[in-house]
């Protein structure tokens, strides 16, 4: 899911001043991760540097100001008991930002995608292989009960991370709902290897383009966007709704379940949030 994945960008780092210190210096990381997955050779380089630096601008100025809005939003009613649709609208918000977002990105990578060349196209798919055995590894491997509890582990470390330590009955309550969960392992499996072919088809085809192929560069590219979390087939779609609802059900189970404490907790988190982006967009 998008919204998923929005979250995880948006609140990667762990404490305010790493928030801050991350966003400031988020062009030359991303610019690392994405060399370290292509290797760029030197006019790439300067292209893609400068695509990450301008997203980066636009960013700021555009969206930061909506993500602090919404934080704030999310910290007044946090306070609250909440309803399963007051967490898909949120998520909705969500989804409509990060498409904003990724059309900003495709209209920068575009250029540096007409650019790459068959070693380029190598090392990335190579890279993409590499992730996807580490990724089996972690989500695949194992019995069904073995899966289960890495899953569990993982949710259970990033709800502690905003309510603080769970107690054994909502443990045990988000133990049932990975039971219940739309997920699979095996189907995570397969829609990764979906995306991974995609992206690659759809970088392929870029770079045997030239500059006049440029905005079917970009409606391509925005097209694997577009498929990336929301598979092309039936059965696939299926289960993204399913995973949806689900985890709008889930969380605010799990929300009204917190203890006061636990509340305050993560309403004093979500506005931590919110003021490292109020100060990041201070001039």
């Amino acid at each position: 899911m998008r919204r998923w994945f929005l979250l995880a960008v948006v609140l990667w780092l762990q404490g305010c001043s790493a928030v801050k210190l991350g966003y400031q210096q988020l062009p030359n990381l991303s610019y690392w991760w994405l060399d370290s997955a292509v290797s760029f050779n030197d006019a790439q380089s300067v292209h893609a540097k400068d695509a990450l630096t301008q997203l980066q601008r636009w960013h700021k100025r555009e969206e930061l100001p909506v993500y602090a809005d919404l934080l704030q939003r999310l910290a007044t009613q946090s306070a609250e008991p909440l309803q399963a649709q007051q967490i898909c609208n949120a998520w909705e918000d969500i989804d409509k930002a990060m498409d904003r977002t990724m059309l900003q990105t495709v209209r920068l990578a575009a250029p540096v995608a007409l650019m790459l060349g068959p070693e380029q196209l190598s090392h990335l798919n190579q890279y993409w292989i590499g992730k996807n055995k580490d990724w089996d590894k972690e989500w695949v491997q194992g019995s069904a009960s073995e899966r289960l509890e890495r899953r569990l582990d993982k949710t259970i470390e990033r709800y502690s991370d905003f309510y603080g330590p769970l107690s054994a009955a909502q443990t045990a309550m988000v133990k049932a709902q990975l039971q219940q969960s739309a997920w699979s392992p095996e189907w995570g499996q397969r829609d990764r290897l979906r995306r991974h072919q995609d992206l690659m088809a759809a970088l392929q085809k870029a770079s045997q383009s030239n500059a006049s192929a440029l905005p079917k560069v970009e409606a391509d590219l925005w097209g694997v966007w577009e498929r990336w979390l929301q598979p092309p087939d039936a059965t696939g779609k299926a289960v993204m709704q399913k995973m949806v609802q689900q985890g709008c059900e889930n969380l605010a189970q799990l929300h009204n379940s917190a203890s006061p404490e636990q509340r305050q907790r993560a309403a004093r988190r979500l506005r931590a949030y919110e003021q490292d982006l109020r100060d990041l967009i201070k001039p």
